[in-house]
């Protein structure tokens, strides 16, 4: 079983290693939301994810519903019962060990940030770089 939750720590969540996929998704409502610029989503049946804690539910959409956690904010789940009835999507990144859980795709790339696509050609530091 995988585990996490939000930043701090008042939901907490376990759900199953077997996933149906797990994707990047680059366009701007999840851009928005997250404050990032792109989000990792696990898809899978809803029934399969267990919570304890009450995440905040905010409709974002027509039919999106984006869950959070109402003390400190951390996105954590997105449900949209009229295009994928029975499925939920968890964000990746409040995985307590994400590594674990490497992505299969990337979506909604038309909306994607075109720096996105060079970002590794931007020089890397292990921490903070030095000042200056």
């Amino acid at each position: 079983m995988l585990t996490g939750g939000c930043h701090c720590g008042a939901i907490r969540y376990e759900m199953p290693e077997q996933i149906l996929h797990h994707a990047l998704c680059h366009c701007s409502d999840c851009r928005r939301h997250a404050g990032a610029p792109m989000v990792g989503w696990a898809m899978l049946p809803a029934e399969a994810l267990k919570v304890s804690g009450t995440p905040v539910t905010y409709r974002s959409s027509e039919h999106g519903r984006r869950l959070f956690c109402g003390a400190c904010g951390t996105g954590l789940f997105y449900v949209n019962e009229q295009m994928l009835p029975g499925l939920i999507d968890v964000q990746s990144a409040t995985l307590d060990m994400p590594e674990k859980l490497p992505p299969g795709a990337q979506i909604q790339t038309a909306e994607r940030l075109s720096w996105m696509t060079t970002l590794d050609q931007l020089p890397g530091f292990e921490r903070y770089p030095p000042p200056g």
